[in-house]
């Protein structure tokens, strides 16, 4: 088995009142999580150590999740004691990951894809990520200069979420910590919704806010009592 630190995370800047099922929630899509240990010292901010399996899914955690903003913290995702990841066994279009800005580190990409025009110059996969997920789920998000803004490409794991991110989301207010922007969403010229008819009779009704909750994982009562917003 690799080394512990190779395979154990540090992440910092948590609030103090954070909860080890919150962490866990933040962390067990990326892979298998062996140990979370939490500390909460009696001045701000706590962090705590997240062991994976596998030292890969160490750095796709880093990777996916440094820098976000967890109830108003931006919070700091690094290797623990130095250790350092081997290079990330998912990429794009046959390049190397390393560098490669707006990839997002999924187990998958899908043909139900979106392209996202409009983006500002300052726009991250994890902000557009998250700007999207409010259609459904996204199982990989990636966002390359155009111009002197940007734009996105953004797969979600089934049909009905891919049509409908394009009527809730197009045309809607796109943010991040730098800047704002109306942004246009529209079919990707090879997805199924352009020139493909899909075999069902209807379309899902619109399911405004609700949240995508993971098939594998039913969210306990004490999750949905929390009106901590975040991201699973």
């Amino acid at each position: 088995m690799a080394s512990r630190s190779s395979r154990t995370i540090y992440v910092g800047n948590l609030p103090l009142d954070v909860k080890e099922w919150e962490i866990e929630d933040l962390f067990y899509k990326y892979g298998h999580i062996l140990d979370i240990e939490l500390k909460l010292p009696s001045r701000p901010p706590g962090f705590c150590f997240v062991e994976f399996e596998d030292p890969l899914d160490a750095e796709d955690a880093i990777r996916g999740r440094d820098g976000y903003n967890f109830d108003g913290c931006r919070i700091r995702v690094e290797f623990a004691h130095g250790g350092r990841g081997q290079s990330s066994r998912h990429d794009y279009g046959g390049g190397s990951s390393r560098g490669g800005r707006g990839r997002f580190s999924v187990s998958h990409r899908s043909e139900f894809r979106v392209v996202v025009r409009g983006l500002p110059s300052s726009a991250s996969w994890q902000d557009l990520k998250d700007h999207m997920r409010k259609a459904g789920d996204v199982c990989f998000a990636e966002v390359h200069q155009d111009g002197d803004g940007a734009m996105g490409i953004v797969d979600y794991t089934n049909y009905d979420d891919m049509k409908y991110a394009i009527r809730k989301l197009d045309d809607s207010e796109f943010r991040n910590p730098f800047a704002r922007a109306y942004i246009r969403v529209n079919c990707y010229e090879a997805s199924p919704c352009r020139g493909q008819s899909q075999s069902r009779s209807h379309i899902k009704s619109p399911r405004g806010n609700q949240r995508s909750v993971s098939k594998s994982r039913s969210p306990s009562p004490a999750r949905l009592s929390r009106s901590r917003s975040r991201s699973n």
